[in-house]
């Protein structure tokens, strides 16, 4: 065998070992359905995104919160849903903002959703795998976003381990309270109340 036809193939299978980290992220994505019930949710936070100039609304089931609040793991079968809006803006470009200084929401751009079911996510290795949680983004008309990067939502939770990969047990998590994402997905700065600087790979 040369130094060639050697280089080659470690190239080969570097680029298959990299490629069954990527697909099996996208293939588990395919479980998530899109939430057609999230609005008989809780709307429990909405945040403003400074950066892309958004503003976003989180759903979840009041069982989710209860058991948040408790500090337990939520249970199987929850949906975390998120409604992506462009922020309306002014003649300047900048966004529009309401009596009390938050973006007003204009066309809804898309949607990001985290579900947990009972025996998910033991396909991933252990540096990737959010416990029992899949992730899916779905486009404004619900159609799945393709484009759509998931494996940055397992690497922006994967530090959450010890709270079940998500940001719901923040002490002040409740409706029209910050909280799920307040430091990850959340504008810094953009009302006062962000100051931690958003990681980059949650800023898409």
């Amino acid at each position: 065998m040369t130094i060639r036809t050697f280089v080659t193939i470690a190239s080969i299978a570097g680029a298959v070992a990299a490629l069954a980290v990527i697909v099996p992220v996208r293939a588990g994505g395919d479980k998530v359905a899109f939430p057609e019930n999230h609005a008989a949710g809780v709307l429990f936070t909405t945040v403003d995104r400074a950066d892309n100039k958004q503003f976003r609304e989180f759903y979840t089931s009041a069982a989710a919160l209860d058991a948040a609040k408790k500090g337990e793991p939520l249970p199987s079968g929850t949906v975390i849903t998120m409604l992506q809006y462009a922020a309306k803006l002014d003649a300047q470009g900048n966004p529009e903002k309401d009596a009390n200084g938050r973006f007003i929401k204009g066309n809804l751009i898309g949607y990001a959703v985290m579900e947990k079911r009972a025996g998910w996510g033991a396909e991933y290795p252990d540096n990737v795998r959010n416990g029992e949680w899949e992730y899916q983004a779905f486009k404004a008309d619900k159609s799945v976003n393709t484009g759509a990067n998931l494996s940055a939502c397992f690497n922006c939770h994967k530090p959450l381990d010890k709270q079940d990969f998500v940001y719901l047990y923040d002490k002040r998590v409740g409706p029209g309270r910050e909280g799920c994402h307040s430091r990850c997905r959340d504008a810094d700065g953009s009302n006062g109340r962000r100051r931690q600087p958003i990681p980059r790979h949650c800023r898409a």
